[in-house]
Parts: C-alpha cells; sequence; structure tokens
C-alpha cells in the first residue's frame, strides 16, 4: 500500500538502515534485506538493508565521540534541543502518525495520539532539564558541606517493540538526552520505517547543533544487532520493551556485566467491577481497553474480574458494544478496530482460545478471522470474549491478540487475588463507587501492579506519571515523575572547607 506522506518523511523504495543522525549521516549498509510489510493489506511498503556488526560499530564509536561533548553541554541548553525535535513532530504529526498506523496497524487517531505523546514528552523533558536536583546534607564534621549530584551514565540502548514504535523511543531518548546521555537506538523489525522518519524528522536540529552521535539509529536482527547491543560494555544502560522471555534474555546478559537495565514487558491486565460500579463507564472502559490497538498494548485489558450478582448484565452490553465495533482499513475515518500486526498473532489468538475452551471455559463472541473486500491479505479478526475461570491455566499467560476473559467473584477480597494471581503485574483498574473498596485496591494489600487505576481503564497512561510495572512486567520505569533517575549516576561529595582534618564517627588517627 503506497501513500503520498511517505515521501514527506524521507521514506524511499529501498532504505539504509543505520545512521548517526546528520541529513548526511546515513551510513552505506551492507547487511540482508528487510521487507516492512503493511498488516493493512498485507503487502510490502518499502525495503531497508539492515546494518551489518561492522556499521555497528562506526555508531558505537561516533557515540562514544559524542557523550564527551554533549554531557558537558549544560542541561537547560540541551531541554531546548528537545524543545527544537518537539517543535519538528508537531509540524510532521499527521504524516508520522499515518505511517504508524500503515506499518503497525493501528487506526489513525492512535497512529496520531503515539506521535502527541512524543510531543508531550519532549515539553516534559524541557522542563525536566532545569530539574535534575541533587539534595545538600548535613556533614558531621564541622566546616564541612555534603551534597549530591546527578552525572549522565553515557551510552544507552533504546531497543523497542512493534505496538508503540515511535513513542517509547521519545519517553526514553528525550529523557536521556537531557540527562546528558546519547542514544543508539535498535527498533522491531516489523516497524523499521516509523524509525528511518522519525530520525529523518529531527536531522534538521541535529544538523544544526552539530549533534552527529547523540541520537544513532542501527536496524537489525535482534540475533546481531541486538546481540551486540546487549552485551557491549559500552552501552551503561540497556531499555527494552518487549517479551518476558525476551527481557529475561537481556536482565541476564546485561546482568553479568554489572550493567543496566529499565525493562517494560509483560502485561496481563484485569478490570475489577463491584457491585456497585458505574456499568455504562465500565463497558466503555473495557472495550477500548480491549479493542485499541487490536488488543495489542501492553496495558490491553485481558481479564474482567466482575461481581457475580452484576455479570450477566455487563457482558450482555459488552457483547452488543463489541458489536458496534467498525473493523477494517485503520487509514480510514470511523473504524476502531484495524488488523493485529502479523500472521503469528492470529495464530496465537486462536490457540488462546482452544486452549481456554479445553479446561472449560465458553466462547461467548468473536475470535473468527476476517476477511476485508480489498484488503484480503491484510492480518483481521474479530475480537473474542470468553467465560472463563481464574483456575485455568490460560489465565494466567499474556495473549497479544484481543482476546478477554470474563471472571466472576464474590467478595472483593476474592477478586483482589484474583487480580494478582498471574506473573504479571503492569496495570490495574476498578469500577466502584465504595470508597473502601477503592482504598482497599491502592493500599498496600491491593493491586500489586506498577499502575492502579480506579474508575478508568489500564490503558491510557499520562506521560507525568511514573510508567511501568512489577514482576515479569520487569520492573522498570519510563516517562515522568522521577524516571529520569535511571539515566544518570548519583555521586555523593563532600568538601571541606575548613584548615583540620576531622574524621567521620569521630575517629582519633594521630601519629603523635
Amino acid at each position: 500500500m503506497k501513500a503520498d506522506f511517505l515521501s514527506t518523511l524521507g521514506i524511499k523504495d529501498i532504505n539504509f538502515g543505520a545512521t548517526t543522525g546528520r541529513s548526511d549521516g546515513w551510513l552505506k549498509t551492507s547487511g540482508k534485506e528487510l521487507v516492512s510489510i503493511s498488516p493493512i493489506d498485507g503487502k510490502p511498503i518499502a525495503k531497508v538493508i539492515q546494518a551489518t556488526r561492522d556499521d555497528y560499530e562506526k555508531v558505537m564509536e561516533k557515540a562514544q565521540q559524542a557523550f564527551r561533548k554533549w554531557c558537558m553541554t549544560p542541561a537547560p541548553q540541551r531541554g531546548q534541543i528537545i524543545r527544537a525535535m518537539g517543535d519538528l513532530l508537531r509540524k510532521y504529526k499527521e504524516p508520522l502518525g499515518k505511517l504508524v498506523t500503515l506499518e503497525m496497524g493501528k487506526i489513525k487517531v492512535e497512529g496520531l495520539g503515539e506521535v502527541q505523546e512524543m510531543i508531550d514528552i519532549a515539553d516534559f523533558a524541557v522542563g525536566q532539564s532545569r530539574m535534575l536536583y541533587g539534595l545538600t546534607m548535613q556533614s558531621e564534621r564541622p566546616r564541612h558541606r555534603m551534597y549530591e549530584q546527578w552525572h549522565p551514565l553515557g551510552i544507552v540502548g533504546v531497543i523497542t517493540a512493534f505496538n508503540f514504535p515511535v513513542a517509547v523511543w521519545s519517553w526514553n531518548t528525550f529523557i536521556a538526552a537531557v540527562c546528558g546521555d546519547v542514544t543508539v537506538w535498535k527498533p522491531s523489525s516489523l516497524t523499521p520505517l516509523t524509525a528511518i522518519a522519525v530520525q529523518n524528522i529531527i536531522s534538521p536540529v541535529i544538523d544544526e547543533y552539530d549533534l552527529d552521535g547523540v541520537f544513532n539509529l542501527v536496524i537489525g536482527k535482534g540475533s546481531e544487532i541486538g546481540e551486540a547491543l546487549i552485551n557491549d560494555r559500552r552501552v551503561s544502560l540497556v531499555s527494552m520493551t518487549g517479551s518476558t522471555e525476551m527481557g529475561i534474555r537481556i536482565s541476564e546478559v546485561v546482568a553479568r556485566r554489572l550493567g543496566r537495565t529499565i525493562l517494560e514487558l509483560g502485561g496481563n491486565n484485569a478490570i475489577i467491577i463491584a457491585e456497585d460500579a458505574d456499568l455504562d463507564m465500565a463497558v466503555r472502559a473495557t472495550l477500548f481497553g480491549a479493542v485499541g490497538t487490536a488488543g495489542q498494548r501492553c496495558t490491553t485489558t485481558r481479564r474482567i474480574i466482575i461481581h457475580k450478582s452484576i455479570k450477566e448484565r455487563f457482558v450482555n452490553s459488552l457483547v452488543k458494544a463489541y458489536g458496534q465495533v467498525r473493523i477494517g482499513n485503520p487509514l480510514e475515518d470511523g473504524i476502531l478496530m484495524g488488523p493485529v500486526v502479523e500472521e503469528g498473532a492470529i495464530t496465537a489468538l486462536q490457540h488462546a482460545i482452544e486452549a481456554a475452551k479445553s479446561q472449560g471455559g465458553k466462547l461467548i463472541y468473536g475470535g473468527e478471522r476476517l476477511t476485508i473486500p480489498g484488503l484480503e491479505g491484510g492480518y483481521y479478526v474479530r475480537p473474542a470474549i470468553m467465560e472463563v475461570k481464574n483456575e485455568y491455566p490460560i489465565v494466567k499467560e499474556e495473549t497479544f491478540a484481543p482476546l478477554l476473559y470474563i471472571i466472576e467473584y464474590e467478595n472483593i477480597d476474592d477478586a483482589i487475588f484474583m487480580q494478582n494471581d498471574v506473573p504479571q503485574g503492569l496495570s490495574s483498574a476498578m469500577f466502584t463507587s465504595s470508597l473502601h473498596y477503592a482504598e482497599q485496591f491502592l493500599s498496600a494489600i491491593g493491586s500489586d501492579c506498577g499502575i492502579a487505576n480506579i474508575n478508568i481503564g489500564t490503558s491510557g497512561a499520562e506521560i507525568g506519571g511514573a510508567f511501568g510495572g512489577e514482576k515479569a512486567t520487569g520492573g522498570g520505569r519510563e516517562s515522568g515523575s522521577d524516571a529520569w533517575k535511571q539515566y544518570m549516576r548519583r555521586q555523593t561529595n563532600t568538601i571541606n572547607w575548613g584548615k583540620e582534618l576531622p574524621l567521620a564517627q569521630g575517629i582519633k588517627f594521630d601519629l603523635d
């Protein structure tokens, strides 16, 4: 599916897959071809010549050189550079958002919303550049001043997933940049063109401020480029978004060299719907949380844990709402659900449905593959709803597709137990009018997730809060709050401005 906005973003029929940032910084890579396929119709969009290990080394050498200059640039000046990049993203919001839709399949308003996230985090980073605060502590020794300060880490590796092909890069890169770090970006092989487009958008700022090597891109296989990145001692921090299995591998490799990681891994997110909930709100939140991005968000709603007294009424309303979801070409207005990203997602959905059935589950709605006229090669499914029990093994697994489980409960303690009774711990929510239920859910004996909401769904986090989860979700935090500290190293400093050398804890160490 060719589109006129591709040329606006500098996307050609054949593109090189590595750059150190400048408009003329694209390396003449010589790796294997990677064809970007649109899930909308299953047809090629463009090709990328992937980077080799030699290309990776060239990028890393430039990144090392750039860090020494960038880390000494005053942080507020670094913030102004991110502001300029944010302004360019505003200019190219529509074509970049459409490319996100074309390459990974989310509906147009979600693609535009993803670029808006980039703009929002750029604004946030500008303010953060003036708030990299340390503390002053009181020394126990006379005429001593003790304080802490934060220094840049160095090179940050950013590994992104297909479902948010540009926003997650900006969460990491813009915050890391104002902290004084340089980044090397390895995007998903399913969405390489969006990464190339982003580099083309920001290259005028890189040219203007001579920032070659600060914002780098390397497209290549995980087995080659990914492995090089996570094993590289020059990379101080690896921030990775993807599956729990991949996160475990990266965590082990980076830990062996005592590097740092930010891991944003699997989610198996639940909404508890209490007997006193506003059902209209709960249905709408469930619909967006379960169907948005065709069930391929890490915060997608995958489980509804609902009080038995209202389950039938809720399910009837939800099935009616699902029946009104328009499925089709996500570039068209009015479409609420586009395709899943590839054939494997359809296979995973149907496997999970059959597994749930074999364990005693009941398919209530959907699950079948769809053929959209004119888009016969696309990867379309009808979102599925299943009634299951909490003890079914399949419920503990994350199926990265539009599959929603309905589980009933009788008392709130059981509901919270069910909510927590999965390996993952990313996002959670409760719909209730009860202050007691809400406070219990948000307490230390409530949700064990990194995100817990009341009367809103599991999906749609704002950039001002730290984003991330616990348990098999990895424990990392990105975006807002004090997530910036992960991209820096803390240093405690003591200055003796007196004429004597007193020791701490009153220790005497005299020679006479």
